[in-house]
């Protein structure tokens, strides 16, 4: 139960209120830890870099 807002009402909507805010933190929340980027971005990049070193 998240502070402040009613109890979900069944597990399914549990499930989706989770996958919305996840979905939201990993593709459009930036995060100043990286670069006020968002993880999905940051990934991407990382990736990259690590490709051309290999």
């Amino acid at each position: 139960m998240l502070e402040g807002r009613p109890a979900f009402p069944n597990a399914p909507t549990a499930y989706r209120a989770v996958f919305r805010w996840a979905n939201r933190y990993n593709t459009r929340r930036r995060h100043s830890a990286i670069g006020n980027i968002t993880p999905n971005a940051y990934e991407t990049a990382t990736f990259a870099i690590l490709t051309e070193a290999a």
